[in-house]
């Protein structure tokens, strides 16, 4: 196939799988994402961090960290919990 803009390269996925990088990159976006979903859903509730981190029987900082969008070591039972005190259901899937 051939392109009409000659100046149009590769995509940006591609480019990160090319280089090896496309798995740490979708692990971080996930991360973040997450975070953010979090963050949202005590938001919407009102739940401050000290009451999450109860309702999560955890720490502050154990929380702060789970909301860190650039921590990517975070364990399956730390983000169920945290949706279970938000009123969220967690889901993981291999796609």
């Amino acid at each position: 196939m051939t392109r009409k803009n000659p100046h149009i390269g590769s995509s940006f996925q591609d480019f990160l799988a090319e280089e090896g990088l496309a798995d740490d990159a979708n692990l971080h976006a996930i991360k973040r994402v997450v975070a953010f979903q979090i963050a949202e859903a005590m938001k919407q509730r009102q739940i401050s961090k000290a009451e999450m981190a109860r309702r999560m029987g955890t720490s502050r900082a154990h929380l702060d960290r789970l909301l860190d969008p650039d921590n990517d070591r975070v364990q399956l039972d730390t983000v169920q919990r945290a949706a279970t005190a938000v009123g969220r259901k967690l889901r993981v899937e291999l796609v």
